[in-house]
This record gives structure tokens, C-alpha cells and sequence, in this order.
């Protein structure tokens, strides 16, 4: 029985980019000492797609099978560095009897630093940095978590710039709610690229994020402006990892 079961979710396991996000966690866990597992290939989908985009069915059959495997080996508590795993298995999973302590890696990152678990380098790589924090829907407006990862920002003595729409009033990276999975809907502009002009127009060089969704569109955006030179986009623990690199 580990201390915490780490939920990789399936950009964390398949996806190039989302696979340095699990890296930099899996790094981190080990150097403060947590004891942590993965499910590897039991590890299947928590359904969140299926539902989003109307397929109640698979959703279910998805969620019974996670709780079967879950409760199989006893676990209590899961941390993931993906919200729309973290709000299935906290908010979905209990109406089919999966019941778990489950926080978002942002939460754990936070705690680790307060408590001094984890500890940061003085005048490491992002003193006084402008990184804008783009908060991803499912953290965000669903679960209220506006300052976990501010606080890790805030612990890197980076200069945190916000963007003119942030914490409640966020703007959706534009893959939620299945959207990753369809083709665009006719209109103006995308909401991808509506949305990294917002993180430009902050003059920060380095965007934050905290879930894989948002990781690509946020890239492709900035891509879109051909910024991608200029302009990086991080997930909090890659942040970590990097101030801490010698």
C-alpha cells in the first residue's frame, strides 16, 4: 500500500509532451521521499471524454472498471497532473462507489513547499521572471483552486503577471468538455488562439499551466502568432525541476 497511487492519465502516458509533465512529477515524489505507485497498464481511461461528449455508457464502464482496479489494491489517496482526471475521480467516481482522497499534483507541489518537504534554490532560474498562469477550467471554476499554483509561482519569486481574464472569470483553453476530440465549430477565431493572445499581450515569457489540455492548445496558439520562440509553456512541476537543476 503505497502512500499515494500517481494517476498518469492518458496524455501523461502517451502524449510526448504530457510525458515530461509525469517525468518532472515522478522526479519530485521521489527526491521529498513519497512513497508512490502508478496502476501502469491497469490504468485505463477515467471516462471524462466519454461523458463530455455524451457517451454516459462507456463512461461507466470505464469508471467501474478504474474502481474495480483501485479498490483492488487498497488505495486511498491519488494525486494527478491532470484536472479532468482529478475532477472524475473526486466529484463522478463516489456515485459509483469509487471513494478516494484525490488532489490535483498543483495542491501536492504546494503543500510539499509549505511544508518544507520540497525545497526551492534562493535566486534560482525564475527570480523575477514575468510568467503569466493560465488557470485550466476543471482546477479553476470547477474545484475553486485559484492559489495553489500561484503559490508555487509565487515560491519561485517569479513575477506572476495576470492575464485580463483569470481565476473565476478564466477563459476556457478551448479542449474542454471533449472539444479536444472535434473539429472546430464555424466562427471568428479559435479559442486557443484567443486565449495565447491574452497570455502575449501579459509580456511574460513563460506561460504556466497545469493540465495537459491546455499544454497543447496554449502551445499551438502561440505557435499560431509564431511566438514559440519568445514565449515557453510549462507545467508547475517542469518549473520546479528546472529551478532545482544544477
Amino acid at each position: 500500500s503505497p502512500e499515494i497511487l500517481f494517476w498518469i492519465g492518458c496524455a501523461g502516458s502517451y502524449d510526448a509532451r504530457a510525458q515530461r509533465v509525469s517525468r518532472a512529477m515522478a522526479t519530485i515524489l521521489t527526491e521529498v521521499g513519497i512513497d508512490f505507485a502508478i496502476l501502469g497498464n491497469e490504468e485505463s481511461c477515467t471516462g471524462d471524454p466519454a461523458r463530455r461528449a455524451g457517451n454516459e455508457f462507456l463512461f461507466q464502464m470505464s469508471a467501474l472498471q478504474n474502481i474495480q482496479t483501485l479498490d483492488s489494491y487498497g488505495v486511498k489517496k491519488i494525486v494527478t497532473a491532470c484536472p479532468h482526471c482529478f475532477n472524475t475521480l473526486k466529484n463522478e467516481y463516489p456515485a459509483l462507489g469509487g471513494n478516494y482522497e484525490v488532489i490535483h499534483h498543483t495542491q501536492l507541489l504546494q503543500e510539499l513547499i509549505n511544508s518544507g518537504r520540497l525545497k526551492l534554490k534562493e535566486g534560482g532560474t525564475f527570480k523575477g521572471k514575468k510568467i503569466t498562469y493560465h488557470d485550466s477550467c476543471y482546477l479553476g471554476r470547477v474545484n475553486g483552486v485559484f492559489e495553489a499554483p500561484r503559490k508555487i509561482l509565487e515560491a519561485l519569486d517569479a513575477d506572476l503577471v495576470e492575464m485580463k481574464r483569470c481565476r473565476s472569470k478564466g477563459l476556457c483553453c478551448g479542449a474542454g468538455g471533449s472539444q479536444m476530440w472535434k473539429e472546430d465549430e464555424p466562427g471568428d477565431k479559435r479559442i486557443n488562439v484567443a486565449r495565447s493572445e491574452e497570455a502575449l499581450e501579459t509580456g511574460a515569457s513563460i506561460v504556466a499551466v497545469n493540465c495537459p489540455f491546455c499544454m497543447t492548445m496554449m502551445s499551438d496558439g502561440i505557435k499560431a502568432k509564431d511566438k514559440q520562440d519568445d514565449v515557453m509553456v510549462y507545467d508547475l512541476a517542469e518549473l520546479i525541476i528546472q529551478q532545482n537543476a544544477d
